[in-house]
């Protein structure tokens, strides 16, 4: 039994959410020195579902090397990425501005998926569950995405927005998980929680 875990994740939201379901956790951050966007590159036409897996175990391992380099206490670590598709394209974190516009115009009236991959290691024991959803955007004018654009809000997140946020006024339909579209699905992270005896 584990009273506390490691959480390798710099995203306030998925803080949250850990918190939300009772769990005790420490962040495990990067060194300022390691390479984390690197590890979120996308091979040239990867389908998204084999890439959302590839990057949350590929951010398990850092986090792994980082806590025994660190000399930690030993204990669960967890890990979790996000990815927006729409068909097979992976509509990551935008680069600029423009580049956000350019998501959000695209997603504007269209229903795509959001794939969170949630991975949990403890000594030998490791596994990956996967929370899928489907997020329908209403039609939106370019004043109304220029405007969001504006307010920073799309930067730093996957498809370029946050569904917490402003732009929750776009979303028509949501079906699946809503924490999962936030980035830590609370019913799989549960599930690992249980499966290596982490008490909450």
């Amino acid at each position: 039994m584990s009273r506390f875990i490691y959480l390798a994740s710099q995203s306030p939201r998925r803080r949250e959410l850990l918190a939300q379901l009772g769990c005790r956790h420490e962040l495990l951050l990067p060194d300022p020195d390691e390479d984390t966007e690197s590890i979120e590159r996308a091979f040239l036409c990867e389908p998204p579902l084999p890439y959302v897996k590839r990057v949350t175990q590929l951010k398990l391992d850092a986090a792994l090397l980082r806590l025994k380099r660190r000399g930690c206490s030993p204990g669960p670590v967890l890990c979790s990425d996000t990815t927006v598709a729409l068909g097979r394209r992976i509509f990551g974190k935008p680069e600029d501005a423009d580049d956000a516009f350019r998501m959000l115009s695209e997603l504007a009236g269209k229903t795509h998926r959001v794939l969170t991959a949630v991975a949990l290691a403890n000594g030998r024991q490791r596994e990956l569950l996967l929370s899928e959803s489907r997020v329908t955007f209403a039609p939106v004018s370019e004043r109304a995405l220029r405007a969001y654009v504006a307010s920073g809000e799309p930067m730093g997140k996957a498809g370029a927005y946050a569904v917490q946020g402003r732009a929750a006024a776009f979303i028509q339909r949501i079906s699946g998980s809503y924490s999962g579209i936030m980035g830590l699905p609370l019913y799989e992270t549960a599930q690992l929680l249980g499966r290596f005896g982490v008490t909450t």
